[in-house]
């Protein structure tokens, strides 16, 4: 059985039969949030509140009872002290140190970065082509991108790796779309020829469907690639273009990671209905859940008890009696003898008509509905599609070994998205973690989704891997939920994205504590949360080189977390970017938005930068060279 059918499958079972995360309601704890934290006023203080570092090793007790240790002696405690500017950067040279002041302070000059665009396309005018990515490459370009192709990179991540900094790589070529153009496509990508013809027959929510003011995705959004759907060809070459990124990973180095975004591997229609799919038959759960008392209870906390589920699926004449006798018997009984969110996988029998992936229940009737009328064929074709190019990227990235990073997009999208990416963990992580999903924790369902995914990978044996951000889509996600009138997804102030950041990551260090089976990427810029991962580490004593916890930051950004990190012996990477000058211009766009108020919240980075590069001059290192 391909890979492709046997993800169809399991959806098939996930989906009609409710297995999936449900939102219900949290109460977020405390996590030990630093005095620092509490002291922090603004969100972008808190993400570059930054400090240079150098290892210190001390011997203590570890905080863990009963733990066993090598040779019955304690694991020496982990200290990296963020003050050490020769440790934090040496693997700089002096002209990198004044391209890096350069550009961070052009990125908190207003004028230059909200007309940044049409800057560089004036220069590119005056100048001409060679002149101006000379130009680019002394600058912009050569802060934040790698290089032109899999063969220029390849020197920096070998430099990187030399002061133990891996590499995640992203093919960041982007199309250079007009705010018209992207519209269209989108619009044409995201509503099927049913809803066209008949624009409210069908059982659509308002979140899941697509609203021409905001179908230009890049809007409010700095920190993400963006596609936009234009044929079933245009994924093949964006298939490919990341197969080529996985082999180059591959080539570059032994441990690396390769990023894609789904929605550059398929028509983004499925996405928004699965993803409507998802999301009614978790509240088709949660509606169970009320039935039985249960309605405040967190995810994995509410069972069914099979009776009463019987009783009232009876009533709801949801099946024949005997059919929904049958569903709750023996091995389809959760392990207490009630059923949970993730024992409903084997409920529903399957069945290989991708279309039927999208029934939904009626709450009212009971009855279970097509979210859709009708299928054209192409839509259904498009589909298969999409899950067969996820199938085989998989197995690229299993085949040269290296881990595939699936990067998180919008709400509306996002229940499919990680539907996709926890079936291909089932399929590909049962020896090593190979495929990460990514964790949101700006969302309120944040800690829910981990947990539940978690609880499935315990269940089932296999290695969960996740990348935990904040998330680069919340002016995006808070404007529309507001103009078209559905629940804010965001927590309400950046205090509480932290506590629910906190949270989600205390929570997978304890279970990597526990069974060591989780894989986790720490994805911040916040120093405070570095620190945070590092305190714990060392009270649960997990050492950085069993390799289960890593650190991730964008390159040119944030150099003074990474290096130090990865010289104490951290696992940690840096999102690589790369492509040609003219076709990577949309991401260096973001990246000196990002930076404006990166570089506003405090000036420690550059200071840091100074402080380094005074210490040379006066040192009489004028021509420092980074010796690996």
């Amino acid at each position: 059985m391909s890979c492709s059918n046997r993800i169809l499958s399991a959806l098939v079972r996930a989906n009609k039969a409710g297995k999936l995360r449900c939102l219900s309601a949290t109460r977020c704890r405390s996590t030990a949030a630093s005095t620092q934290e509490k002291e922090q006023h603004q969100q972008q203080q808190q993400m570059v509140d930054g400090r240079c570092a150098v290892v210190e090793a001390e011997p203590v007790e570890l905080i863990s009872p009963g733990r066993s240790f090598q040779g019955g002696q304690p694991q020496s405690k982990i200290s990296v002290d963020f003050n050490n500017t020769e440790e934090a950067y040496k693997s700089k040279d002096n002209a990198e140190l004044l391209r890096s002041l350069l550009v961070f302070k052009l990125c908190t000059v207003d004028m230059l970065v909200e007309k940044n665009k049409e800057l560089m396309d004036l220069s590119k005018k005056v100048l001409g082509k060679w002149l101006f990515e000379k130009m680019m490459k002394m600058t912009f370009y050569g802060q934040f991108v790698a290089g032109e192709d899999h063969n220029a990179i390849k020197p920096l991540i070998q430099k990187n790796q030399a002061f133990g900094v891996g590499a995640v790589l992203d093919y960041s070529v982007e199309e250079d779309l007009t705010q018209e153009e992207a519209e269209k496509k989108e619009m044409d990508s995201c509503v099927s020829q049913a809803e066209k013809e008949s624009p409210a027959a069908d059982h659509r929510e308002k979140k899941y469907r697509a609203h021409r003011q905001f179908s230009d995705r890049r809007g409010g959004v700095i920190s993400a690639r963006t596609y936009f759907y234009a044929d079933e060809v245009k994924c093949d070459n964006q298939l490919e273009t990341f197969i080529n990124c996985i082999k180059a990973s591959g080539g570059a180095s032994t441990d690396g990671f390769s990023a894609i975004k789904m929605t550059a591997l398929g028509r983004p229609q499925f996405l928004l209905q699965f993803s409507e799919v998802l999301v009614k038959w978790k509240q088709f759960f949660k509606f169970l859940a009320a039935q039985q008392g249960k309605s405040e209870m967190t995810a994995l906390e509410q069972k069914l008890e099979p009776e009463q589920l019987k009783e009232t699926l009876t009533k709801m004449g949801v099946a024949a009696q005997d059919d929904i006798d049958n569903w709750f018997t023996g091995e389809k009984l959760g392990l207490s003898g009630t059923i949970d969110m993730l024992d409903w996988n084997s409920l529903i029998d399957d069945t290989t008509k991708i279309s039927n992936l999208l029934m939904v229940p009626n709450l009212q009737t009971g009855k279970l509905e097509p979210l859709l009328s009708t299928f054209t064929a192409e839509e259904e074709r498009q589909m298969k599609r999409m899950l067969q190019r996820v199938d085989v990227l998989a197995n690229h990235a299993m085949a040269h070994g290296v881990r595939l990073m699936v990067d998180a997009e919008q709400t509306y999208f996002q229940p499919a998205i990680s539907r996709l990416t926890l079936e291909m963990q089932r399929k590909f992580n049962t020896e090593k973690p190979i495929i990460f999903n990514t964790y949101q924790c700006y969302l309120k369902e944040a800690y829910d989704n981990v947990t539940v995914d978690v609880e499935l990978s315990r269940r089932e044996g296999w290695y969960f891997g996740a990348k935990l951000v904040r998330g680069a889509y919340m002016y995006q996600e808070r404007a529309r939920a507001e103009e078209i009138g559905y629940e804010d997804p965001i927590n309400p102030d950046y205090e509480a994205t932290n506590r629910m950041y906190h949270k989600c990551l205390e929570y997978l260090l304890e279970d990597i504590e526990h069974g060591r089976k989780s894989n986790i990427m720490v994805a911040t810029h916040n120093e405070d949360t570095v620190k945070f991962t590092l305190e714990k580490m060392n009270q649960m004593g997990l050492s950085p080189t069993e390799n289960k916890v890593y650190f991730g930051q964008l390159l040119g950004m944030c150099d003074q977390i990474s290096f130090p990190l990865g010289q104490a012996g951290f696992p940690v990477y840096k999102y690589v970017p790369y492509g040609p000058v003219d076709e990577v211009i949309p991401y260096l766009s973001r990246r000196a938005q990002e930076n404006r108020g990166f570089m506003k919240g405090s000036r420690r980075e550059r200071s840091l930068l100074w402080k380094e590069l005074k210490r040379r001059l006066l040192g009489g290192q004028i021509f420092y060279k980074p010796v690996y």
